[in-house]
């Protein structure tokens, strides 16, 4: 029989990818069937969409805006950045701490201190985990409204953010000047201290400037159910459907969250072609 003619059978990869893709497919539309996504209910409401337009813009066209309220909202601006800034640099301390502890034949190499790091990446997991407005919710319940709530919030998350990337920055460095440090009889703690953390630095201060585009986006959000910033602002004005003067929050906002990324972004730049 020519080997031609025998029958080609495809490579095991080939059918693995289109499982794949036959499974990609059907998780696809059973999501989109389960979210209730309609084209028609997306088609058939241009009216709300009109109405909401017509008195969003121009700016002010219903609501003309007084000198007390535009520093009202600047004040709330402020507080947004405040609270984003605090809770930031309280998450990169405890995230780095957990990272420390729960990274990978790093500090603790013994079985017996194995469950220190089980913890540390049990805790890390769980502050990920659990969604920055869940925390702002619980938050607001513990200490009541405003800005602490919201600046608590945003600490536990960056906490999780931190703690799962500065840990993984930590194991990927190289760790031969460690160990040279240590057979010269350095203990395990002053090799990290001058070896690894200085290698892992660059990607410390990315995820960081990271972290807190993260903080300002989050905090606008975190002030809609109570816990301080510009949010509040932003959801009393939707409640009493004056859309006019919430598109002007929104454009702060918008400017703000540029603003933050372009200076993010020039840091990061240095950071890596220093």
């Amino acid at each position: 029989m020519n080997m031609d003619d025998a029958p080609r059978r495809l490579p095991p990869k080939l059918h693995f990818y289109i499982l794949c893709l036959v499974l990609f497919v059907l998780f696809s539309g059973w999501s989109f069937s389960g979210s209730g996504f309609s084209f028609s209910k997306l088609i058939g409401s241009p009216e709300y969409l009109m109405d909401f337009l017509r008195r969003a813009f121009p700016p002010f066209s219903e609501h003309r805006i007084t000198w007390d309220a535009f520093f009202r909202y600047l004040a709330a601006l402020v507080e947004t950045i405040q609270m984003a800034f605090a809770g930031t640099i309280l998450g990169i301390i405890f995230g780095f701490i957990l990272a420390l502890l729960a990274s990978k034949n790093l500090l603790f190499t013994s079985p017996y201190l194995r469950p220190i790091q089980v913890l540390s990446k049990g805790i890390i997991a769980f502050f990920r985990t659990v969604p920055d407005l869940v925390w702002a919710i619980i938050f607001v319940v513990v200490v009541g409204l405003g800005a602490f709530a919201g600046t608590l919030a945003i600490m536990v998350d960056t906490i999780g953010f931190c703690g799962r990337f500065f840990a993984e920055e930590m194991e990927e460095v190289d760790k031969s000047p460690a160990e040279a440090l240590e057979c010269c009889g350095a203990t395990k703690v002053d090799a990290v201290f001058s070896a690894v953390i200085p290698a892992a630095m660059p990607g410390f201060i990315a995820t960081s400037l990271f972290a807190f585009e993260k903080a300002v986006r989050s905090s606008v959000v975190l002030g809609i159910v109570g816990a301080g910033g510009i949010g509040l602002q932003l959801q009393s004005l939707f409640n009493f459907f004056s859309y006019d003067r919430a598109m002007v929050i929104i454009g702060m906002i918008f400017i703000l969250v540029l603003a933050i990324e372009q200076i993010s972004n020039y840091a990061r730049q240095k950071i890596i072609n220093r």
